[in-house]
């Protein structure tokens, strides 16, 4: 009976053990399958972070390059408004000179004329004194 009793505790524990292995090997096997679905997880959210900083790194590029651009158009503008500012001043100081080169060549043109007017003048007086003294 003691050995029969022996037997059955040996059977028990031997059929405990098998229960016990069997229980570790499927929650070594969970265990496994969990840390998959986290490292699966893990590196779907590790994908998605880096695709946001890329995407914040592309936007804030792109923003700087419009800034840039923006900033290139403002230089260019003035630029160009200097520049017509400065050819407007050109254009008026040259006007000016030509004003002023037409004003004396119209001046001498008038003293020219008058002197010949008053030389012409005096030859018809002589020639009208010269016909009076005639007759």
């Amino acid at each position: 009976h003691e050995r029969e009793h022996d037997r059955e505790i040996s059977e028990l524990v031997t059929k405990h053990e098998e229960e016990m292995e069997k229980l570790r090997a499927e929650l070594n096997k969970e265990q496994q399958h969990l840390l998959d679905e986290v490292q699966q997880q893990m590196a779907a959210t590790h994908r998605a972070e880096i695709e946001q900083v890329q995407l914040q790194s592309q936007t804030l590029h792109n923003l700087e390059l419009e800034a840039l651009r923006l900033s290139l158009n403002n230089m260019h503008t003035s630029q160009l408004e200097l520049t017509q500012s400065n050819l407007r001043k050109e254009k008026e100081t040259a006007l000016v000179e030509l004003r002023e080169m037409l004003n004396d060549k119209r001046a001498q043109e008038i003293a020219i004329l008058q002197s010949r007017h008053q030389l012409e003048w005096e030859k018809i007086k002589e020639q009208c004194l010269k016909e009076k003294e005639d007759l």
